[in-house]
């Protein structure tokens, strides 16, 4: 218990620290709260987020590292289900001692108060974000104790994750500039961070129970794992630290100092990291008592500059950052709407200068590139072949993916129909038509070893997402043709249009639903990889002309509509742009840009088509030629048997 001891002192006292340097702490001039709420706040706010971290922390290392085959995969998820506890009654607490902070009522036990409260909580944003985080804890509390299938465990890991969602969206920038660039560096560092810290964690409080040569391992699969984290975290960060400090000379800022401390913390972990991944790790395998010292101290070590970086973060928190969190003095409609300063007018070249980053995506494709190449690497070095179109394809698809999601056309998507469609069609036809051919699945099948102690990971976890029910059923050429058409019109003529304009998490699910529904059609239609059922090639033809029609057929009826889809938010940009002539130009797009993919998609079933045959002839040479034409010599014998019979 020594290393978790030495994080919350450690943090306790960074956050201390960082109080008193950046003022958080500081008395109120107007309607002060009282120093139990201003230092309360804070410490509050600490432990929700370690409760959070060793709740997601040991999810993670449970659903990727542990085996059910060893009492390490109970143990991991009593830790989960203690820190989901912890999470719950911290996050409780913050929801009532922030009720405190900006109302200034005093803490009672009266009717009045209660109804004050439950209406803080019911109807003021900041309230329901607390109020969410306390009951999706509580849920992530419960189902840690009541659910042991590895499979299910997945499912409580994605909604422990959720429970940082109110959390990130209560970032310094949520009223200005930056706003959804700042939701999503926040939550990446709130997730990741978590992670990173409770895996390590939850490693050190399993110690006995995982014994020397499980210890090794499991350390050995969560320094990726850490690896992985620290990265995130560290570009996530500058993007948060970016957006909050603007100018150089504002590090010399109280908020710069803090941020500087955490800078320092940090790279000390990357220290730390890759002395553990390259040295102690290794050492430890090779001997049963000559590296545990060291590994131990290391680990307190490391675990000590995290309490000192998560301190500092939630001093962070209560500190003013110097960028002043309000729009321009007289914004534009545009603005109002957006949040965002308005990009220059857009001339065609434009969209290939213009850059707005979305940071998940960014870090999504890099990720993706990387792991495949490194699949690719594998193969070759124990000497597989891998076709190198494929690589060149697959670069290229996330290549284009991560153009689309961060430069000009995810600069002037909301402003611009014309733009949001381009967007569309790229993300649900040109994208996967690059990606399909590489054939991720069939690399991963091959190139990651496969675990043989009953844990899971990427293989295996791969495997029976393609293998399950659900993906035989959405992997189904009609249910995947159905999804990539009607989506379409269950798109823009429902609410979901508006939900993607307003709420950043909406616009991420908008990119990920184009992306994996695209993604579906083209994989029925040309995919290498493994799955249910595939229709013969003529019908293939057919299903993929039908669709196109159908997708055509929505183009024009958006070309050539008299009826804004979004008025109060298209219609209401101001921004020098006839709304309804860009929707319909937006139409167009989508009827005639469709037309390319559709071209390449038929070419390529044809080519397969052929490949086919000519692979199926060659299949019948080879077996006439080791039975000597034994089919052939059958045949011929029984049309003569035929021809006997009517002679006679």
């Amino acid at each position: 218990m020594l290393g978790p001891a030495a994080l919350l002192a450690v943090a306790l006292a960074a956050l201390i620290g960082g109080l008193l340097v950046g003022g958080g702490a500081d008395p109120l001039a107007i309607q002060d709260p009282g120093p139990v709420v201003r230092w309360g706040l804070p410490v509050a706010k600490l432990l929700v987020n370690l409760g959070a971290a060793g709740m997601i922390g040991a999810l993670v290392l449970a659903v990727w590292a542990l085996s059910p085959k060893h009492p390490e995969f109970d143990a991991a998820l009593d830790v989960a289900a203690a820190s989901a506890a912890v999470m719950t009654v911290a996050s409780a607490a913050t929801g009532l001692i922030t009720f405190l902070d900006v109302t200034g009522e005093p803490l009672a036990f009266d009717d009045l108060f209660g109804r004050k409260l439950g209406q803080f909580i019911s109807t003021i944003e900041l309230g329901q974000a607390w109020l969410i985080t306390t009951l999706v804890a509580a849920a992530v509390t419960v189902l840690c104790f009541a659910v042991r299938n590895h499979t299910a465990l997945v499912f409580v890991a994605v909604l422990a994750v959720a429970s940082l969602v109110p959390m990130a969206q209560q970032g310094h920038a949520a009223g200005t500039a930056g706003h959804d660039a700042a939701i999503a560096a926040l939550g990446l560092h709130l997730v990741f961070a978590a992670v990173w810290l409770g895996g390590l964690v939850t490693i050190v409080l399993l110690q006995r129970t995982l014994g020397r040569d499980r210890l090794v391992l499991v350390m050995a699969r969560y320094s990726t794992v850490a690896l992985v984290c620290f990265i995130v975290v560290a570009i996530s960060g500058y993007a948060s630290a970016a957006l909050r400090i603007g100018d150089w000379p504002d590090l010399a800022t109280p908020y710069g100092a803090l941020v500087i401390a955490k800078v320092a913390a940090l790279v000390a972990l990357g220290l730390f990291g890759a002395a553990q991944r390259r040295w102690l790790i290794g050492r430890m395998s090779r001997s049963a008592t000559s590296a545990t010292r060291p590994f131990w101290t290391l680990v307190v070590m490391e675990l000590a500059f995290m309490g000192i970086a998560a301190g500092v973060a939630a001093a962070l928190g209560r500190t003013a950052p110097p960028v002043a969190e309000r729009l321009p003095t007289v914004p534009t409609p545009a603005e109002l709407l957006t949040g965002e300063p308005l990009p220059p007018w857009p001339e065609w070249w434009r969209y290939f200068t213009e850059w707005r980053p979305d940071l998940i995506w960014l870090l999504a494709c890099g990720f993706g590139i990387f792991f495949y190449v490194a699949g690719v690497v594998r193969l070759r070095r124990r000497g597989d072949r891998w076709p190198i179109y494929r690589t060149v394809l697959w670069v290229a698809g996330l290549v284009l993916l991560a153009f689309i999601t961060n430069g000009g056309v995810n600069a002037y998507e909301s402003y611009l129909f014309s733009a949001h469609m381009l967007g569309h069609m790229a993300l649900t036809m040109a994208v996967p038509v690059l990606l399909v051919p590489g054939a991720p699945v069939t690399l991963a099948a091959r190139a990651v070893h496969p675990r043989k102690d009953g844990s899971r990971g990427g293989r295996e976890w791969i495997l029976i997402a393609v293998h399950s029910r659900f993906a035989q059923v959405i992997a189904n050429p009609i249910v995947a043709a159905v999804l990539f058409a009607g989506s379409l019109w269950v798109f823009y003529y429902s609410p979901l249009f508006r939900w993607t304009m307003l709420d950043h998490i909406g616009h991420e699910w908008m990119i990920a639903h184009f992306l994996i529904t695209g993604y579906l059609f083209v994989q029925s239609l040309i995919g290498i990889d493994p799955v249910p059922y595939r229709l013969p090639y003529p019908f293939r033809l057919l299903l993929l002309l039908g669709t196109m029609a159908f997708h055509a057929f929505f183009g024009l009826a958006i070309m050539m509509g008299t009826g804004l889809l979004l008025a109060d938010w298209y219609g209401a940009m101001g921004w020098g742009a006839d709304a309804l002539v860009d929707q319909q130009l937006g139409g167009g797009i989508a009827w005639s840009i469709g037309e390319i993919p559709t071209v390449a998609l038929a070419i390529t079933v044809a080519f397969q088509w052929a490949r086919s045959d000519e692979k199926e002839s060659r299949r019948r040479d080879r077996h006439a030629d080791r039975t000597g034409d034994a089919e052939l010599a059958e045949y011929n014998a029984r049309l003569a048997a035929l021809a006997d019979r009517d002679n006679a």
